[in-house]
């Protein structure tokens, strides 16, 4: 029998599993080899932790460690049923306020490493936290993909510490009541887009108009492995901002505040860093559960339902 010590919380709505202990430390004196080491052994133990009986899909894990670079409080590698992640934006706020609701961070500011550089946290209270992501860009622009069943969609290509497609104008309503609807075209858009020349992309974005009088924009998020975003997606709001910054539609230090597809909300801005942003994204995150995850080797489904 194996014990598995993690921490849930959402933010925003979207869940993040903390590894507290039980896991071996993933070898490495880089977060590369560390990367590596969770790559060699993911289905055996990481996929477990995120799937049915245990959690469900949607969730992402977080594994936390010593730092191995300088003024850095910690490694930390994100992953989902699908593999390991390059940034979770949602994750890191996670992360950060969990470990303020613990009492184990006060207000003030930190970094983390993470697979894709230095990630800036500042701890506004114990929910809180603005997350100052690496440096994110447009790839790409006015891309046109052919969606099987849809025809041709065009959209950007851009980096917000995973790699995004960013649909210019959702032929499917961006509502909560279409999200079946929405799930398939999204699936269809990534499918497209890797085929088409940007086999790197791993997450799609839909926007449509607001429901919130506070926000700009409401948006769905396809995540890899087929699950949407229950948050506004850190890094996928990272990449909307440098869209948005190349376009000249939002200027430094302008908010942004996007919606999430079932309410929630990020608010965002940027700075400028060369021919590229940094993008500052501020949200809430609560813990919603603590406890020991068992894993008998007898278990016929020890290793979790994937779909």
């Amino acid at each position: 029998m194996r014990t598995v010590r993690v921490i849930d919380s959402h933010t925003e709505g979207e869940p993040t599993r903390l590894i507290v202990d039980g896991i071996p430390e993933p070898a490495g004196k880089t977060i590369q080899e560390r990367v590596d080491a969770i790559k060699q052994n993911f289905e055996a133990i990481y996929r477990p932790l995120l799937l049915e009986p245990r959690a469900y899909e949607a969730m992402v894990g977080a594994w936390l460690g010593t730092s191995t670079v300088e003024d850095c409080i910690g490694d930390v590698v994100y992953f989902n049923p699908a593999g390991v992640l390059g940034m979770c934006g949602h994750g890191t706020i996670g992360v950060a306020a969990t470990l303020a609701q613990l009492g184990k961070l006060t207000t003030g500011v930190y970094q983390f490493n993470t697979p894709v550089g230095v990630v800036g946290v500042k701890v506004i209270d114990s929910a809180t936290v603005q997350i100052e992501n690496v440096l994110s860009y447009r790839i790409a622009n006015n891309i046109r993909v052919d969606v099987e069943g849809y025809g041709p969609v065009v959209g950007d290509v851009a980096y917000g510490g995973n790699h995004f497609f960013l649909v210019k104008d959702s032929p499917i309503p961006v509502r909560s009541d279409r999200m079946e609807e929405l799930g398939a075209f999204t699936k269809g858009v990534m499918a497209a887009a890797r085929a088409q020349g940007y086999p790197n992309v791993n997450h799609v974005e839909v926007f449509g108009a607001p429901e919130r009088e506070d926000a700009d924009s409401k948006n769905y998020v396809l995540c890899p492995g087929g699950e949407y975003d229950r948050s506004p997606c850190g890094t996928g709001t990272s990449a909307k901002l440098a869209c948005l910054a190349a376009d000249g539609k939002l200027a430094p230090g302008e908010v942004w505040t996007q919606e999430s597809i079932i309410g929630t909300s990020f608010r965002a801005w940027y700075r400028q860093d060369g021919d590229r942003i940094r993008p500052t994204i501020e949200g809430r995150a609560y813990i919603t559960a603590e406890g020991d995850l068992k894993f008998d080797d007898d278990d016929p489904l020890v290793e979790g339902i994937w779909h």
